[in-house]
């Protein structure tokens, strides 16, 4: 081989390690712009209340229950996005700091730590919290109603898996 065909061969290489690592910085922007704003985007505080009150109505429906369960029901469901407002807000704080880290001219791995660490304290919190707002949930519901939802809540988690 010649040293023009081996200066190509070298230049077609480094231009194409060149491509392929600017397509990583792209794809890894990419993923974090759409982990900063949140994977459906941002929905409006009232929209969200909106869809919980008509998914709570349409649950209530289909397991028979009364009036009084869906009053129930939507205060535990409004009780908790309230609670829940500030620790999405802290979650999302904590990747916008880590973004903004990975963007510096130096890696600050302690403060991507921190960062990382917030979001896991706000993401345990938030479980935490969903959790209690579910058992809240489930006292209201007869042992009847919690097994019905619980056969439904199965199948569409069988629909999802295929």
């Amino acid at each position: 081989m010649d040293d023009t065909a081996s200066n190509r061969k070298t230049a077609n290489t480094s231009r194409r390690r060149w491509f392929a690592g600017l397509a990583a910085l792209g794809a890894l922007g990419a993923a974090g712009a759409a982990a900063a704003q949140g994977w459906r985007g941002a929905i409006d505080p009232a929209e969200r209340a909106r869809r919980m009150e008509w998914r709570i109505d349409r649950m209530v429906q289909e397991l028979g229950g009364t009036p009084e369960q869906k009053e129930r029901l939507t205060a535990i469901a409004r009780a908790a996005m309230a609670d829940l407002q500030p620790l999405r807000e802290q979650a999302r704080e904590a990747r916008r700091q880590g973004m903004a880290l990975l963007a510096a001219p130096t890696i600050d791995r302690a403060g991507l730590e921190r960062a990382r660490a917030a979001h896991v304290q706000a993401a345990e919190a938030s479980s935490r919290r969903i959790v209690q707002a579910m058992a809240d949930a489930a006292e209201v519901l007869t042992p009847e109603q919690r097994t019905q939802m619980a056969e439904r809540m199965k199948s569409r988690m069988d629909r999802w898996r295929r």
